[in-house]
């Protein structure tokens, strides 16, 4: 089931996050790696910088996340996590084509270059790369990245992205 998540959800975002983070120690930037990768602190900034979270649940458990974030005239996907014991079973993909569907924005999603996995499954799912100069430039207009984290980002954005560019 998928549903928006509440203010009672925040410690079990919190857990799917940093577990599923695992992934990046290593791949990512020394300065961005953290044990947690993200304290409740900055999770509760994000949250209040009008991030809606919604959550996918198996048998009473949140076991997914997934964030949308209206910007300007575009939604951002934002913070995209399974348990890992809980992935490669179609649960993002279910969270990103529910999310998809809440908004008639184009869709923006900016993950860490080295997770190639992350940017094949946006692929697989009709997100297309953004040139390295657009996605650069974009980052610094909707999520206000600093800029080792733009060099270390990629951009995708969804069909609408493409059609309201071409307008």
């Amino acid at each position: 089931m998928i549903r928006k998540c509440t203010a009672d959800d925040f410690e079990r975002i919190y857990e799917i996050i940093n577990n599923a983070a695992q992934v990046y120690k290593g791949l990512i930037p020394v300065e961005y790696w953290k044990e947690p990768y993200m304290s409740r602190d900055e999770l509760r900034e994000e949250l209040d910088d009008d991030i809606e979270m919604w959550g996918y649940e198996e048998d009473g458990e949140l076991v997914g996340v997934m964030g949308i974030q209206h910007s300007k005239n575009v939604t951002l996907t934002r913070h995209a996590y399974v348990c890992t014991s809980r992935q490669n079973h179609g649960i993002g993909g279910k969270l990103l084509s529910h999310l998809r569907k809440l908004t008639s924005e184009p869709i923006l999603i900016a993950t860490w270059s080295n997770a190639v996995w992350a940017v094949q499954f946006y692929e697989k799912h009709g997100f297309r790369l953004l040139s390295r100069e657009e996605g650069d430039l974009l980052q610094r207009k909707y999520w206000s990245s600093p800029e080792v984290k733009i060099y270390a980002s990629v951009v995708l954005g969804d069909e609408r992205w493409f059609d309201f560019q071409t307008r």
